[in-house]
């Protein structure tokens, strides 16, 4: 499952279930099954009610649900000042840590300290954002997340522009040559699944897709698609 790259390689495509769109009072039985079903990563949506409107969870639950699987637990910090809790996160068991570019007084320094505490390095950007405001920074990260609707809400509908914007960010890091990976974050569903993988996107998250209804059935669905 995945994309041929220009070289010849394969980019492996991962689906990333969002628990902000499970059921908290069975978080650890929907993880499991998640997991089960062939989820790789575990997508967990940091909000602050500042950088986005919503308030949603942080490090007490990112440190229980450590405890219970062997996902790649996939950070993604909607706040200010991010760099005031990366090694907090870290220490609770999350591998990979994504902050926003819109976020961050030093995106540099931020990427360099995360990479420090063992962590792969993402960053977000916003749908008003312009891609080319990533470029210097491509090649020194792991991922980069475009957010295919506004943060802050589940179950919005996916932005049809964004498909183009993952196309160009695709293609910096082709013209870079470095194997970034590109996540979508929003409104993705088993109808566009596809039409963000055609555009260059290799890690996808979804949450009412995965947790709305049967888990095992919604995730093989999307994985089918792979």
């Amino acid at each position: 499952m995945g994309i041929q790259m220009s070289d010849g390689s394969m980019r492996k495509n991962i689906l990333s279930p969002s628990i902000l769109a499970a059921d908290f009072s069975v978080l650890g039985e929907q993880i499991r099954e998640a997991e089960a079903a062939g989820a790789a990563y575990l997508h967990i949506d940091v909000m602050d009610g500042v950088f986005v409107p919503s308030i949603s969870f942080g490090m007490p639950v990112v440190k229980s649900i450590r405890r219970i699987t062997g996902m790649v637990f996939d950070v993604h910090l909607m706040i200010v000042g991010p760099e005031r809790y990366i090694k907090e996160f870290a220490q609770c068991g999350a591998d990979s840590i994504t902050f926003h570019l819109e976020a961050a007084e030093d995106a540099e320094d931020l990427i360099e300290q995360i990479h420090g505490l063992g962590c792969r390095a993402g960053m977000s950007i916003k749908p008003q954002t312009p891609v080319e405001a990533v470029r210097k920074y491509l090649k020194h990260l792991d991922m980069l997340l475009v957010m295919t609707v506004e943060p802050g809400f589940g179950g919005q509908q996916y932005i049809p522009e964004s498909t183009e914007r993952i196309r160009q960010i695709r293609q910096m890091a082709e013209e870079l040559r470095t194997d970034l990976d590109i996540q979508v974050d929003g409104g993705i569903t088993r109808e566009n699944v596809r039409t963000v993988l055609d555009a260059g996107a290799n890690v996808i998250v979804a949450g009412s897709a995965v947790f709305k209804g049967n888990i095992t059935e919604n995730i093989h669905a999307l994985t089918a698609q792979f």
